[in-house]
């Protein structure tokens, strides 16, 4: 049986006051075996509780009536204690997780398609590697909103895309997951002349008829790295501006007849095409920032915050960025010195670890960054985008941190906060 390791017990809490503490290994709650946070989350609900737990070996069972309000308030090593990450049956062409060159760090060779990251984080997942245990599970625990990556309705194709010949229909998969109730937001990932045009169109009318239970559809280009073997390419722009005439003309579509827009473009179509970024409207109240779509919507609209952390830094600055953002963070360091006097220089730093085709700030690596600032000395204080060191204890994906950015360029550098 797999136990909970816990790692921190939060004060205040029904677990400090019943003695927990970190290295102790939650058991069971109420005589319910615990696969995963999700376990603990919905058989801690109970008012009356009966933990087990193992404390040096040997096992001890309390119980408790939690108080009004009162948090279970722990901690754990990790979010499954079953299995380590349910890994991808799958075998997509611009699997960005194959793209990876040897060398990092372990965990970014994980190909992650597990239904519970995704109820967790967000994750996107394909569904094709679900038990019929894993959708009694779905519907008693009702996990939503679930993300799916679909890429295309037809079955054929989908099946084409994944390679992967016995991949569930994916369409039947939904209607299921909307017959229990869970809410579903998906994504399709266009890759020129395979899945979009004609194949677009049947996908989003497709997933159209499912909603509100589908709630959303994010439209992403193919990322490619100079490590890719295969047919895949980059949009072209003209391609990128069809895709977009596309796009938005379902948008304007749906508007009318449901409300809200459903389909929403990632921020690198905008970039890209020169586009002006949607309103926040535009949105229609959903976050999905993660897919990256919206971020630049959110750094429009946290600007005058922004603006007085950056104040904050010196007469003169240098933002570091990527090559896709360099424009927006170009108009933007022309308001702050229209509105305050400072300037900014904008950097935009070439991927040379992936390659110039992949031109977001948060793959930037530390060595791309070191060397463009000792090729092109910087003038004043160095700004550094957050979103490049989510790694473990904040580093980037050649395992740098911000200090070991600031030794190798032997000048200090300041952290600009993700909206």
């Amino acid at each position: 049986m797999p136990t909970a390791p816990i790692s921190a017990v939060h004060p205040d809490s029904l677990a400090a006051r019943l003695g927990l503490r970190p290295g102790d290994e939650l058991v069971s709650i109420n005589g319910h075996p615990l696969r995963d946070v999700i376990d603990v989350q919905f058989y801690s609900a109970e008012d009356r509780l009966t933990l087990v737990i193992r404390r040096e070996g040997k096992e001890e069972t309390l119980r408790a009536r939690r108080r009004h309000d009162e948090p279970l308030g722990l901690e754990f090593a990790r979010p499954t204690f079953d299995t380590d990450i349910r890994r991808c049956n799958n075998r997509c062409e611009f699997c960005f997780v194959s793209q990876m060159p040897r060398g990092l760090r372990p965990s970014l060779y994980i190909k992650d398609d597990d239904y519970r990251h995704s109820f967790l984080f967000g994750n996107y997942v394909t569904l094709t590697n679900l038990t019929e245990e894993d959708w009694a599970r779905i519907e008693e625990q009702h996990l939503s909103p679930l993300y799916v990556s679909v890429h295309a309705t037809d079955p054929d194709l989908r099946r084409r895309i994944l390679d992967n010949p016995g991949a569930p229909d994916v369409m039947e998969q939904l209607r299921r997951l909307a017959r229990m109730g869970i809410e579903v937001h998906t994504q399709l990932v266009l890759v020129p002349g395979l899945n979009d045009g004609p194949h677009l169109d049947r996908s989003i009318g497709d997933l159209a008829e499912l909603y509100p239970a589908v709630r959303s559809v994010s439209v992403v280009p193919v990322g490619l790295t100079k490590f890719h073997r295969g047919g895949c390419r980059p949009y072209t722009p003209a391609e990128m501006e069809q895709v977009w005439q596309q796009v938005t003309a379902w948008q304007r579509r749906f508007r009318r007849q449901l409300g809200v827009r459903f389909v929403y473009l990632t921020d690198e179509w905008y970039l890209r095409l020169g586009k002006r970024v949607p309103s926040r409207a535009a949105y229609d109240g959903l976050d999905l920032r993660e897919n990256g779509v919206g971020l630049a919507r959110a750094l429009l609209d946290a600007w005058p915050r922004l603006r007085r952390t950056l104040s904050q830094f010196g007469a003169q600055q240098t933002w570091v960025t990527g090559v896709l953002a360099a424009p927006l963070l170009a108009s933007l360091a022309a308001d702050l010195a229209a509105r305050t006097g400072l300037r900014a220089d904008v950097l935009p730093v070439p991927n040379r670890f992936f390659g110039e085709t992949v031109t977001v700030a948060g793959l930037l690596t530390g060595q791309d960054v070191v060397s463009s600032l000792l090729e092109r000395p910087p003038k004043g204080a160095i700004v550094l985008p957050e979103a490049m060191f989510r790694g473990p204890d904040g580093q980037t994906l050649d395992e740098m941190r911000p200090e070991d950015i600031a030794a190798a360029i032997g000048r200090e550098v300041h952290i600009a906060s993700s909206p």
